[in-house]
């Protein structure tokens, strides 16, 4: 898909084709994208934790009660070390929640690329989470994204609502 359309038609998904599986290739394409993404002073501070069997998608899904939440096949979850991830030495500023940002951006977008529905969460229970995929000292939890094929005959809205270039350019 050529870039601008992928960016301009990507939507949030949040309903899935229960029957239909990601293949592995293809969730493998997708974490890569994370992979490759910019860190700051290339860091790469990051792990990305593919949540795919049963047991442990029950238990991630628990940490966010939505309804079509519950229905997703794959989870994604953003997860970085402070530890090792720059620090400007100025002001003490934590690249971590920057570079996590724009690792779970690509993610979303080769998605998106892939044919895959996704939706960005961040609005999970915390401690739930972290006992649910075991999350190490140092670490802290990002994001998530659920994803999965949308189902048969789903059509995207469509009314992608954001402000006018000329409302968030400034030039000076």
């Amino acid at each position: 898909m050529e870039f601008y359309t992928l960016i301009e038609n990507r939507e949030t998904i949040r309903v899935y084709d229960s029957e239909k599986e990601i293949p592995r290739e293809v969730l493998t394409r997708i974490l890569n994208a994370g992979r490759l993404a910019p860190s700051a002073s290339n860091r790469q501070p990051w792990t990305f934790v593919l949540v795919a069997s049963e047991s442990k998608l029950e238990q991630v899904r628990a940490t966010y009660q939505r309804e079509w939440f519950q229905k997703a096949p794959y989870i994604i979850v953003v997860v970085g070390d402070k530890t090792k991830s720059w620090v400007r030495p100025k002001d003490g500023y934590n690249s971590i929640e920057t570079d996590l940002a724009i690792a779970m951006d690509h993610m979303i977008l080769a998605a998106e690329n892939e044919g895959v529905g996704a939706c960005w969460v961040i609005a999970f229970d915390y401690e739930m989470l972290a006992k649910a995929i075991g999350l190490q000292e140092n670490e802290v939890i990002y994001s998530m994204a659920a994803m999965g094929y949308p189902p048969k005959g789903f059509q995207k809205k469509g009314n992608k609502k954001r402000r006018p270039l000329q409302e968030v350019e400034r030039e000076i």
